[in-house]
């Protein structure tokens, strides 16, 4: 009988926890942005993941012939709102969340970093899923609060150097968006 008490309470205490996630799941808002990169009017915010790490640029010809920066991929590491490490965001552009689920996108929307020297903010929309969790019904995502990441100096760029690459640190909020549960 006791036993039976005890794993009431327990699942009871887990049930409630669930609800309180859920619950903090539901009161994340949308951030303030620009009309160009809002998400669509449909959808709400499911998820928010913190990125830091790098915007990987290689050193090429432009069609012009002069030397130029082309963006080759993010490569960064997803953390929530306390730290912890959730996920990792790469080329693609794709982010991958601990629980297995996978999404990659597809720019649609841009807007410039209200920090100087940033890399703009972006919308993004969901053109692949892959795995079950938080991020199987995505299908918006906004790359926010932006510090860093832009190409260096263009005079810093030797094409004559293959595969030349620099790495430039960032950091963003990713806000992943699905649509409203009706």
């Amino acid at each position: 009988m006791i036993i039976v008490s005890q794993l009431t309470r327990g699942a009871a205490l887990a049930a409630l926890l669930m609800c309180a996630a859920r619950a903090d799941a539901q009161v994340v808002t949308r951030p303030e942005v620009p009309d160009a990169i809002k998400a669509p009017a449909g959808e709400r915010v499911v998820f928010v993941a913190h990125a830091a790490g790098s915007q990987i640029y290689t050193c090429v010809k432009g069609d012009d012939g002069k030397p130029q920066w082309t963006l080759k991929a993010p490569e960064a590491q997803l953390r929530d709102m306390k730290g912890a490490l959730i996920g990792h965001h790469s080329a693609g552009p794709s982010w991958k969340h601990i629980d297995g689920s996978s999404v990659t996108g597809k720019m649609v929307a841009k807007a410039p970093s209200p920090d100087a020297g940033s890399i703009p903010w972006l919308l993004v929309t969901v053109v692949s899923h892959s795995g079950t969790g938080v991020l199987e019904r995505v299908t918006s995502i906004q790359r926010v609060h932006t510090k860093g990441g832009q190409a260096p100096p263009v005079e810093k760029c030797d094409p004559s150097k293959p595969d030349a690459e620099t790495w430039i640190p960032y950091s963003a909020d990713y806000y992943f968006f699905a649509p409203a549960a009706k």
